[in-house]
């Protein structure tokens, strides 16, 4: 008989690992119609456990994708951080409460609290009208880049070959399949095998610190139980984070001696089950007492290991996200959301070029930004975790943690636990040029929200709704007064020099329309009052629709908006703003030298067919 021949197939993406980081990435490229796959080796998602807390920064990018209204609905907002040290008469005693986010400029100013499987749900949902389903019980079994550096710069190619096996394929039908891709991503954890098959070592330390994870329903008399709590006490310290229905997790922490195995120096769980912990952690509530009442929902044990990935990437061709590339502590609550954050910063990158939009070289600043984020949260998570897993300062121990000083550097990078404050270096990715035409802004941050007026009918818009991560670039002319003639003869010569051919608008335009396969989307946000404004003036460019033209007013009920300007940072003579396709500022320009975008598209931008 003959022997049965493994099917081939192409694909533009492989996504291996279904976890928050590849369904981020998988679900940001089926809504760029990138033919991609989601492949992982677990039968099915996350029923319980696992990471459960969203920043701020990581719900506007929900938004971005028309996903947060669940996760809002389902979830549970962290607003009240409360604060717990030992108490002089014995046991603990609340020190102080605080707001949960610091981060003035975020538009969610809470974090979010709901288990892993639920947060997958949502991408995989999503992801389902757009024919995208991950296919579970699939293990990768080898992976190979072809060496011919031709095939690798033709952007049409498929370079990488990986051979799959199906592990709950029926008696009979054949296991294997070699899927032949133009880039792989890698989101398989921690313990990554798309990283150990390239070699790609792992960069840092393991602590001595030892955590123990329990979520329950709790019975409690603890009066902080629904706030962020972070305890320090004489018998260790605990972490408490509220959850939906009525759940809690709670963090604990342990000693080496009770859980690692002397002989390997690796945790051994058999050494300590959740009756345990709870045990401990009782301890540490004292004189609160707290049990659960129905059980354990999940529990886990774990060293924290702070480490990164040596590189992000091979070739630009395999590329690795989340836990894959860097590992650090669960108390800053940083791992989800880095991984979130990785995929929206690749997946675009990667739509772009694969459209046709953007040269290979792009994929260079997806390390570049995000290996320096991980190497910077690395230093920020030592010293968190030092100062949450240390002693606390009593009489008997001068030299131990003061509970102002934790509240004072929980407060100060209130900026970069909520992913606010990321800040990409420049790159071909961020022109680093004319910062002082919008002082409010940061070029290589994302734009802040605020809301403006719809001139057509004074519907107050939140400019970060106007920002979508569809892939295109949003160039935001902030025109200033138009009815000033020195201000209108400056627009009216801006808008010329952008209807040139040889501008960036015309030499990367897409010869098929509609707005999906358009690379820029304008939209004007002019000064003004709504009563007396008349949107049409504006050179039709500015208002390819009469939805694109914004004032800076004062909304109809005299509640808010009329600063924007200010709160940007834009004077009179205005400018014009291009933010990137994942809502970062990728340049400024001043109104008379259009030039400067032309230079910054140009970097990286690859004419149209």
């Amino acid at each position: 008989m003959p022997v049965p021949v493994a099917p081939h197939s192409e694909v533009d993406v492989l996504v291996i690992g279904a976890g928050p980081a590849g369904l981020m990435c998988a679900n940001a490229l089926a809504n760029a119609k990138v033919n991609v796959r989601v492949i992982d080796k677990r039968a099915a998602r996350v029923a319980a456990g696992q990471a459960d807390g969203l920043s701020p920064r990581t719900i506007e990018v929900f938004q971005s994708y028309g996903i947060a209204e669940r996760l809002l609905k389902e979830s549970v907002q962290v607003h009240q951080a409360a604060f717990y040290n030992p108490s002089p008469s014995g046991g603990i005693e609340l020190t102080s409460r605080t707001q949960d986010v610091v981060a003035p400029s975020a538009r969610y100013p809470f974090e979010c609290a709901l288990h892993q499987g639920a947060i997958q749900a949502i991408f995989i949902d999503s992801m389902k009208p757009l024919g995208v389903e991950v296919e579970w019980s699939t293990l990768p079994t080898s992976i190979e880049i072809c060496k011919d550096e031709h095939v690798l710069m033709d952007p049409a190619s498929h370079p990488v070959r990986v051979v799959l096996q199906k592990l709950d394929a029926p008696e009979g039908q054949l296991q294997e399949e070699i899927v032949y891709a133009k880039y792989v991503v890698g989101a398989d954890g921690a313990h990554s095998w798309v990283r150990k098959q390239f070699d790609i070592t792992m960069d840092g330390e393991q602590s001595d610190f030892i955590w123990g994870v329990m979520d329950m329903v709790p019975d409690t008399d603890f009066p902080d139980v629904r706030n962020k709590c972070l305890m320090h006490s004489n018998n260790g310290s605990i972490l408490l984070v509220p959850r939906e229905q009525d759940r809690l997790r709670v963090y604990v922490q342990l000693e080496n001696k009770d859980i690692v195995d002397p002989a390997t120096g690796r945790v051994d769980k058999d050494r300590m089950g959740p009756d345990e912990m709870l045990e401990v952690a009782r301890k540490s509530f004292s004189p609160y007492k707290i049990s659960p009442t129905t059980g354990f929902l999940w529990w886990t044990l774990y060293i924290i290991g702070q480490r990164v990935a040596s590189q992000f990437s091979v070739k630009n061709r395999v590329l690795i996200v989340g836990d894959a590339c860097h590992t650090h502590s669960p108390k800053a609550g940083q791992g989800m959301n880095a991984g979130v954050s990785d995929a929206h910063n690749l997946a675009w990158k990667i739509a772009l070029v694969i459209r046709g939009w953007a040269d290979l070289s792009l994929l260079s600043t997806y390390e570049s930004e995000r290996r320096k984020f991980a190497l910077d949260l690395i230093v920020f998570d030592k010293m968190y975790s030092t100062l949450f897993s240390g002693k606390p300062l009593t009489q008997e121990n001068s030299q131990g943690v003061a509970p102002e000083h934790f509240l004072k550097i929980f407060k100060q990078f209130g900026g970069f636990t909520s992913g606010i404050g990321v800040h990409y270096e420049p790159s071909i990715a961020t022109l680093d040029k004319n910062q002082e035409l919008a002082s409010g802004l940061v070029i290589g941050e994302r734009f802040p929200p605020y809301k403006f007026i719809r001139a057509a009918d004074a519907w107050p818009f939140e400019i970060q709704d106007l920002l979508p991560a569809d892939c295109r670039f949003k160039l935001l002319v902030f025109t200033g007064d138009f009815s000033d003639p020195l201000q209108n003869a400056r627009v009216e010569s801006m808008v010329a020099t952008m209807q040139k051919p040889e501008s960036f608008l015309n030499r990367y335009a897409t010869s098929s329309k509609g707005a999906e396969n358009s690379r820029f989307d304008i939209t004007t946000i002019s000064k003004g009052r709504k009563e007396g404004f008349n949107f049409l003036q504006f050179p039709t460019l500015l208002r390819s629709h009469w939805s694109k033209v914004f004032i800076d007013d004062i909304d109809v009920t005299g509640s808010f908006g009329g600063k924007g300007y200010s709160y940007y940072g834009v004077g009179q003579e205005g400018a014009i703003v291009a933010v990137r396709p994942d809502g970062y500022v990728g340049a400024i320009a001043p109104l008379d030298h259009i030039e400067d975008l032309d230079a910054y598209f140009t970097s990286f931008m690859t004419a149209a067919v």
